[in-house]
């Protein structure tokens, strides 16, 4: 079996990035809820002043519900691998091997943005390939923490290949279906690694810290963008069976505020 036929075949399974709003309380309950939902995932963004850090706020999410946690995706440009490893694994003991760790290059100048030297592309990526190797080092033989890695270009790309687990592909607004489909299959093969779609839209609503509050989901859909799914389930279950089928895409993250809309979905989908 070749690596489409394998991505194609490849159970479905369904990530919410969940950052915490003014109310705790609400955010509490919105995660025992996603996890009755039958998500797999919950994850966090790593968007530092903004919201609580990552590690404690994910051990306080795996206390709270039976399911796993991850970061989406811990940033390179701000993050020294080896603090940044160390703090992997602990998840991973703590939540007993349900941590992932998803990490990526950072958006462009968010490190300038928070007072930081400024991180070349070349050593965004090194950081990446250190922390990986940090963190294997730190599991030791008996335990693996899973490694989702957010590429854009041909040489990140080439990274995950080596050291990932899962990849999901960093898209333009103005890339449509077939843009993305020919980035995906461009993927280096000979390795079975699950494929991860990020999803900033649904129907006219816009995922917080997946994409700028202003984006235009009437454009997305006129350029047939991956980037949104429809509002409506039965819309959105045939159209991420159809990017499955055709594109290999099995893990699928949105945000928290479409987990309820995407609910049936989920439902319909999870584990098939």
């Amino acid at each position: 079996m070749n690596d489409q036929a394998r991505r194609a075949t490849r159970p479905f399974r369904f990530g919410v990035v969940a950052p915490i709003g003014a109310d705790l309380p609400a955010w509490r309950d919105r995660v025992r809820r996603i996890a009755d939902s039958g998500y797999s995932t919950l994850l966090m963004p790593d968007v530092p002043t903004w919201q609580p850090a990552i590690g404690p706020t994910l051990a306080t999410a795996a206390a709270l519900a039976d399911l796993r946690v991850g970061s989406w995706v811990y940033a390179a440009a701000l993050r020294e691998p080896w603090s940044t490893a160390w703090e992997a694994h602990s998840l991973s003991v703590l939540t007993e091997g349900r941590f992932e760790m998803g990490i990526g290059a950072g958006r462009p100048g968010i490190e300038v943005e928070l007072g930081l030297p400024v991180v070349s592309p070349a050593a965004r990526r090194a950081r990446m390939r250190d922390t990986v190797a940090a963190l294997r080092s730190f599991d030791g033989p008996d335990l693996h923490t899973p490694v989702v890695m957010a590429v854009s270009g041909p040489k990140s790309q080439a990274l995950a290949f080596e050291v990932a687990d899962a990849v999901t592909f960093v898209l333009s607004t103005e890339d449509d279906r077939a843009e993305t489909t020919n980035r995906v299959r461009d993927f280096p093969a000979g390795r079975d690694i699950e494929l991860g779609q990020h999803i900033a839209a649904v129907g006219d609503g816009v995922a917080r810290f997946m994409a700028a509050p202003n984006l235009d989901t009437a454009a997305l859909r006129a350029a047939d963008s991956l980037v949104i799914l429809p509002s409506d389930p039965a819309a959105a279950a045939e159209e991420i069976q159809r990017r499955r089928e055709e594109i290999g895409f099995s893990y699928f993250v949105i945000g928290a505020d479409f987990a309820d809309t995407l609910a049936p979905v989920v439902a319909e989908l999870a584990g098939h």
